[in-house]
């Protein structure tokens, strides 16, 4: 899918400073200080981070060391999730739930990192906590995002912060998760108040559907899981699929199911 951040006009060249995405995968974005000065001003160009655009390079620190978000990435699945603050219920509960599930997203070549608007001492008194509370060993990078530019960058944060930010001085992260397959491109994104704790078994399922698609041409109905049928996208003719898959269960024209 070409990106529509490849297309560039005057208008996005006037806002070329700012820490907006693009589609050029050596960009890095640096987690400045003028961070602040953004947030002052909602009204500016906000980064447009579409389906199959290039996910937006930074520099971090984080638990694990430094790193280059792309070197991180290399030829591997990855899941960037965000979180509003550490030692947080809510928080806590899904960073333990991630990293219990950790295996099988390794067993599919997936890796995770994690971000959260503290910093990188809070960030380790709190990954104390986590494996105590979860029983586990969370052995995956936590971004330190405290002045938010990386939550910036990947627009994790809340409208209503926006807005109140001369009264709360920096905005509020939301929880976001960010699929983003070897090649760069994000897959799927998904945005949660912070309010509401995410499932980790539907990110893992997410994953699986698109691989499956990717090594098969396929496509998965509603609340498909593996093992279960699939679906024969249009473009592909019932002759063509029974050819490639065997039986084909034709239930409309369009609407075709196989296994794989």
């Amino acid at each position: 899918m070409t990106s529509i951040l490849s297309r560039t006009s005057p208008r996005a060249l006037r806002f070329a400073a700012r820490p907006i995405a693009r589609p050029n995968p050596t960009f890095i974005h640096p987690a400045v200080p003028l961070f602040r000065r953004y947030l002052a001003t909602p009204s500016g160009e906000q980064p447009r981070l579409r389906l199959g655009s290039v996910a937006p390079n930074f520099k971090a620190k984080t638990t694990k060391g430094e790193i280059d978000f792309h070197d991180y990435i290399g030829n591997s699945w990855v899941i960037l999730f965000s979180h509003p603050a550490d030692f947080t219920p809510v928080c806590t509960t899904e960073l333990g739930a991630f990293s219990k599930l950790k295996s099988e997203f390794d067993k599919r070549g997936v890796k995770m990192i994690g971000l959260s608007a503290n910093n990188l001492n809070s960030h380790d008194k709190w990954i104390d906590d986590i494996n105590t509370i979860s029983s586990t060993t969370l052995d995956f990078p936590i971004i330190a995002d405290a002045d938010r530019c990386i939550a910036w960058l990947y627009d994790m944060v809340d409208q209503q912060d926006l807005t109140n930010i001369d009264e709360k001085g920096i905005a509020f992260t939301i929880r976001s998760v960010f699929i983003i397959d070897p090649s760069k491109k994000i897959r799927l994104t998904m945005m949660y108040p912070a309010s509401t704790g995410r499932n980790s078994k539907e990110v893992l399922r997410v994953v699986d559907s698109l691989q499956t698609g990717d090594s098969k041409g396929v496509t998965t109905p509603i609340d498909w899981a593996p093992g279960d049928d699939v679906i024969v996208p249009p473009p592909v003719s019932t002759e063509e699929a029974k050819k490639e898959f065997g039986d084909v269960r034709e239930v409309r024209p369009y609407l075709r199911f196989t296994k794989v």
